[in-house]
């Protein structure tokens, strides 16, 4: 279940940021920014802190390397799906829509890797301290 909300809340920020509807923070700050500037900086930053979690724990865990293979990982069932004719790229609301789900399997996944990596292998993780 943790690995499920991890990916959740990668889903909700990155749908939060920017999505094919009129409901999300990017359309909603050029919108508001005259007139809530200070709110939507707050929100801004807040979103910031949010990729800043995301992006950093997944460097951490998986690496540059590991987010290039998780992602051609996906890129590849795609165009499987693609070819086999389940998924076509005419609609660009669900080309956008599964960009968003893509980019939260990556940051899910990065945010879960010590977790998948401690059930596949018994290993625990212990982060290093230098002294």
């Amino acid at each position: 279940m943790g690995i499920f909300l991890r990916w959740l809340g990668a889903f909700l920020l990155l749908s939060a940021t920017f999505n094919p509807t009129d409901y999300n923070f990017i359309r909603w700050a050029e919108a508001n920014w005259a007139a809530q500037m200070p709110l939507t900086t707050l929100l801004g930053l807040l979103l910031g802190v949010g990729y800043m979690v995301y992006v950093g724990a997944t460097l951490r865990s998986i690496g540059g390397f590991g987010i290039i293979l998780v992602a051609a990982i996906v890129g590849a069932i795609l165009w499987v799906l693609i070819d086999w004719g389940w998924l076509t790229l005419a609609n660009t609301s669900l080309n956008l829509w599964l960009g968003i789900f893509l980019l939260s399997v990556v940051l899910g996944i990065g945010l879960s890797w010590s977790i998948l990596r401690q059930r596949l292998s018994g290993q625990a993780s212990v982060d290093e301290i230098e002294g």
